[in-house]
């Protein structure tokens, strides 16, 4: 167990000081979230990348020297280290070295629920774990031949390294089996089309806040990182009666590990397949451009950030002055500012949703066979009815439309 921590964030170009500063800040509240107390922080900059530590060997000794002085068991880097580096590292020090990819991925770890969220877990773990297993075994060199045998036989580190991989192999297939289930549960939806809409956002901006406020689902909300990691998908009632179904997904992060995008791509493609995004931000937050890029970079890595996008602020009731939410209005004037907390700006956001659902709906007059009433029930739920005139043997209605609906209901429009 780690008792006390020290952190360093490095960086190479004079003008990355400051993101270096904030992206160190963001790791110590990772490292809360895993409960490891911290001692100190360090910020160090290097004129170059160096391949033995990342930085210099000056500064590094220096850090080594202060982990002794305080008597500090763990060094944790913002930075992304190779496996030897890390391996450097240990040896200097003698204590235990972690990145910021190793912290992410044991805190998604501790918050995995279901099991597909485990799989995923435990692979992106064992990926990352593959070219480190050396500095597990590196006191197991010995080779030793078999019986009768001529040859050496297998290290410990090869044979931990097989079953690793077998591991892998097992984990990809499990996924993709969970994958196939959920690409089967998306076509059931499809079946009876109601829209999809897909919130997505920055880690702790809101986002299951909002879910739980707009659907009233018992949705787990906590005030810390990725509390959400498991996607959950509920139904809407918004003001013009039409149904809209919203899902909630996994927060983003900077340096975001890229296998940890893979591991969960089947959870985002929840945001690839929605009819629109619902991109929450916290608005109290100083950075919250930088939370808005981070976000859209990864959606475009995943082909979505051309989707429909409702951009919402969330947490204006943190903010004492509004003026200083002037430059967002005019860059984002499509843009809701709204409270969770206290329901400011929802019912404007509510109408927005609608607007977007109802995108290319238009009047329609749809003659459809009394007899056929799980279709006039369906017309009754997701239409708006402006008319209905009983005729013989049909229902003659006229009705707004949405699109899904104009294709569903196609053979009974009247021309």
């Amino acid at each position: 167990m780690v008792r006390k921590a020290l952190l360093v964030g490095a960086y190479d170009k004079p003008a990355g000081k400051s993101e270096a500063e904030s992206l160190l800040a963001e790791l110590e509240e990772l490292v809360e979230t895993l409960g490891v107390p911290i001692c100190q922080r360090m910020l160090v900059h290097t004129r170059e990348i160096h391949a033995r530590y990342w930085i210099g060997t000056g500064k590094a000794e220096e850090i080594s020297q202060l982990l002794k002085e305080e008597g500090l068991d763990s060094l944790i880097f913002d930075n992304e280290l190779t496996p030897s580096q890390q391996r450097n590292w240990e040896k200097l020090t003698g204590v235990t070295v972690l990145d910021r990819q190793e912290v992410i991925l044991d805190i998604f770890a501790q918050r995995a629920q279901t099991h597909e969220a485990r799989l995923q877990i435990e692979l992106a773990r064992m990926e990352y774990a593959l070219p480190r297993l050396t500095r597990a075994w590196g006191h197991l060199v010995r080779q030793g031949g078999g019986i009768g045998s001529k040859g050496e036989g297998e290290s410990q580190l090869e044979q931990d390294k097989r079953r690793v991989r077998v591991t892998i192999s097992r984990l990809k297939e499990q996924l993709e089996h969970v994958r196939q289930v959920r690409s089967t549960q998306r076509k059931d939806r499809k079946r009876a089309p109601v829209p999809n809409a897909a919130i997505v956002g920055y880690t702790n901006t809101g986002k299951s806040s909002l879910m739980r406020l707009l659907t009233g689902a018992g949705v787990l909300v906590e005030d810390k990182l990725f509390a959400t990691l498991d996607t959950t998908t509920r139904k809407v009632a918004l003001p013009n009666n039409q149904p809209l179904l919203v899902t909630d997904t996994v927060g983003f992060v900077r340096r975001l590990p890229h296998r940890l995008v893979e591991a969960f791509r089947a959870t985002l493609e929840e945001s690839v397949l929605a009819e629109f995004l619902i991109h929450v931000l916290d608005v109290s937050q100083p950075e919250v451009l930088v939370f808005f890029q981070t976000t859209m970079d990864v959606l475009a890595d995943m082909g979505a950030d051309a989707k429909k996008m409702l951009l919402v602020f969330n947490k204006v009731d943190r903010i004492e002055d509004r003026s200083v939410l002037e430059p967002l209005r005019h860059r984002f004037p499509e843009a809701h500012f709204v409270s969770v907390h206290t329901g400011e700006g929802i019912p404007a956001l509510l109408e927005h949703m609608a607007e977007a659902v109802a995108g290319g709906a238009k009047v329609c007059k749809v003659r459809v066979p009394a007899g056929l009433g799980e279709r006039i029930a369906r017309l009754h739920r997701s239409a708006q009815i402006l008319e209905t005139h009983y005729l013989e043997e049909m229902v003659e209605f006229t009705a707004v439309l949405p699109l899904h609906l104009q294709r569903e209901f196609q053979e009974y429009i009247l021309e």
